[in-house]
């Protein structure tokens, strides 16, 4: 039972992760105020059920993020933005 909720819960959370790019492609090329809007609203939602959903996977160990980057990491794709290399 477990193993078919986790694979639920990552697909749902991959659906949603499309979603939102969907969203941010959307939303730069509408010109109507109100659909853009209406857009929004939508994008901000489906954020709220990912962040919530994600926290459930953490929780239950379903996702495990990669490890935070060192401060030289940092430092080092900083550098690649400023530099004008990327």
């Amino acid at each position: 039972m477990q193993m078919q909720e986790k694979i639920m819960v990552t697909d749902t959370l991959a659906g949603i992760n499309g979603e939102l790019v969907r969203y941010a492609e959307m939303i730069p090329q509408t010109e109507n105020k109100e659909l853009k809007q209406c857009l929004k609203q939508l994008r901000n939602a489906c954020e709220q059920s990912q962040e919530e959903l994600y926290q459930i996977a953490r929780d239950k160990e379903y996702y495990v993020p990669a490890s935070k980057a060192t401060e030289e990491e940092v430092q080092h794709v900083k550098s690649l933005f400023t530099s004008n290399i990327l």
